[in-house]
């Protein structure tokens, strides 16, 4: 029996090999194992025969899809672009979301670093997306070959580099910002910074090495004051909440542990502006700096920073023009954000040198390429002023082609410009104007105001001051969110929208047809500043200011809620729990 096996075996290779004369067909071949006695029949009836059967159609390659970054923007595209459309791909060299928000919290421990942080592969895993995820960061787009340049900080390639290149068919560059020193001498060597989760966890070993430092019995009592002068150079969003995070560590926690020193401890906020969170409203700042004084915080005003050094601080006070010496222990520099030099050298290829940030236009897409979309801190969109296109907006109404405008013609146009141009509704709003009427008449002479006729000066005129209204969107977690959202809607729908376009009417160049796509709109929802002591301030929609421990929990049950997964919900719900029973954790861990 093991014979006729392996004659079987044998037997069957051979047939594989003969090449069959061209016009024959065989169903099968036997083959008798005269040894063993077994027949072994081949049969080839898996192979038709050429022009037997339809012809095998080709499946179409999906476009590729890069994602540069795992921030707020990126992370919100991902979880809602439908993945299965294209062939996704992710870069990034942190292979977790964090939710930024709540970094001052994790400077004091009230919530720890972990509970905030949600790795990337776990979030494509529970949304069963099939996304390639490389941890590398990218140092360069080429835009004309339609690739990025990235390099690995954890493998190799065969050059021992590390260096990769991966192409596509649309990026999406969601990079975010980094730190802007604005060129000051000695802050990048002194000073912390508050943008990733490493910061947070280095800020807080120093916040303990001061304290530990100054409790030495060989430290003097001068020396004690400087050791412990914690400086905030920044006092926006960010430096506000940072500061009352640190004075609600020092009151709460460490002052029981420390009591020898505790009389050393100074904490002081250096802003350039008049004000501190000048972007709120002004109820809120005055609010603010009215909280921090009473509790013993030092706010500094109209101060700016000229060099930082080992021991000093150098300001220059704004009004008097006089310079100061600041000591301090450690300084946190938060005091805006800047470009990362690949978005810099991206911007020089495509024409855009010298901005702050790469343009696009009100659907997300960088300005003169192809396939290029930003979102987040990286981006700014530059809203299309109405002026540029108010020749092609009259000829689009003008129907009838007669050279005057009727209210009727106007008001046929009018959604799809106040969709183009949002401008147009803030303007109207901020002159009270109840209607369309009322703007064009705000353009025409008494003698129009009963026909409601306008020729192109007059609306021209009408229209003159809208632009007075485009607004930029600022850089926040919150921006970006919704603008990952919507590009995924916009990936999502391409191929409905270029049969079906859903957008306003292209209102420049030659005008006409539609937009694929409505443009992005920011909607607002809101802004927290927690500032210490179970309190915090909030500006809502509807222009709703609230202030007082009843917002703070406000801002407890919001937080809670936008968190990326139960887990990191639980994990922070639980740490504030802990933080009220047990106190924040004072160890150097």
């Amino acid at each position: 029996m093991g014979f006729s096996f392996f004659a079987s075996r044998a037997a069957a290779r051979f047939l594989e090999d003969i090449r069959r004369p061209a016009g024959v067909s065989t169903a099968a071949l036997l083959l008798t194992a005269a040894s063993g006695g077994g027949i072994v029949a081949y049969a080839d009836s898996s192979r038709p025969e050429e022009g037997s059967g339809p012809p095998q159609q080709d499946v179409p390659r999906k476009k590729k899809v890069v994602v540069l970054g795992t921030g707020w923007g990126g992370t919100s595209f991902l979880k809602n672009l439908d993945c299965s459309r294209y062939d996704v791909k992710v870069i990034s060299p942190r292979n977790y979301f964090a939710f930024t928000p709540l970094l001052p919290s994790v400077t004091c421990g009230t919530v720890e670093a972990r509970s905030i942080v949600e790795p990337i592969r776990r979030m494509f895993e529970k949304k069963n997306k099939d996304v390639a995820y490389y941890e590398a960061e990218c140092f360069k787009i080429d835009a004309a070959k339609k690739a990025v340049h990235c390099r690995s900080a954890v493998g190799t390639n065969l050059d021992g580099n590390g260096d990769f290149e991966v192409d596509y068919d649309y990026l999406v560059v969601a990079l975010g910002a980094t730190v802007n020193t604005f060129n000051t001498p000695g802050v990048m060597e002194h000073c912390h910074f508050l943008k990733e989760v490493e910061d947070a966890q280095k800020i807080r070993k120093s916040v303990l090495d001061c304290f530990e430092k100054a409790s030495l019995p060989n430290i003097s009592e001068e020396e004690k004051r400087k050791i412990l002068h914690f400086v905030v150079i920044g006092g926006g969003p960010t430096g506000v909440e940072f500061t009352a995070e640190l004075h609600d560590f020092l009151v709460e926690d460490l002052v029981k542990i420390y009591p020898a020193i505790q009389e050393f401890v100074k904490i002081t906020i250096i802003q350039s502006g008049e004000h501190i969170l000048n972007t709120f409203d002004e109820r809120i700042a005055a609010f603010a700096e009215t909280k921090f004084q009473r509790d013993g915080i030092e706010v500094n005003t109209g101060f700016r920073v000229l060099k930082v050094s080992d021991d000093f601080i150098t300001v220059k006070n704004k009004s008097t023009g006089g310079e100061i010496l600041v000591p301090y222990g450690m300084a946190i520099w938060s005091a805006g954000i800047g470009t990362r030099p690949v978005i810099t050298d991206f911007m020089n290829q495509v024409g855009q040198a010298k901005r702050r940030a790469l343009a696009t236009n009100e659907w997300l897409r960088v300005r003169e390429t192809d396939g290029v979309y930003a979102i987040g801190d990286c981006s700014s969109i530059s809203q299309r002023k109405i002026m540029e296109d108010i020749s092609t907006i009259f000829k689009v109404a003008d129907k009838d082609n007669s050279g005057t405008l009727t209210l009727k013609e106007i008001s046929d146009i009018l959604e799809d410009i106040c969709i183009r141009y949002p401008q147009v509704e803030l303007y109207m709003k901020s002159m009270h104007m109840l209607d369309i009427a009322d703007l064009i008449a705000s353009g025409v002479g008494d003698s129009h105001k009963e026909s409601m006729v306008v020729d192109i000066e007059e609306f021209k005129n009408a229209l003159c001051h809208v632009d007075s209204q485009v607004k930029t969107v600022p850089a926040t977690a919150q921006v970006a969110a919704q603008q990952g959202y919507y590009l995924a809607d916009c990936f999502n729908k391409m191929d409905h929208c270029k049969e079906h376009p859903e957008g306003p009417l292209r209102l420049s160049g030659s005008g006409g047809d539609h937009h694929n796509f409505r443009p992005f709109r920011y909607k607002h929802l809101g802004q927290f500043a927690p500032l210490g002591g179970e309190q915090a301030a909030a500006e809502l929609p509807g222009d709703w200011v609230s202030m007082g421990h009843s917002t703070q929990w406000l801002w407890y049950s919001v937080y809670a809620s936008k968190q990326v997964s139960w887990r990191t919900r639980v994990l922070v719900v639980s740490d504030w729990t802990r933080r009220f029973i047990f106190g924040r954790d004072s160890s150097r861990i």
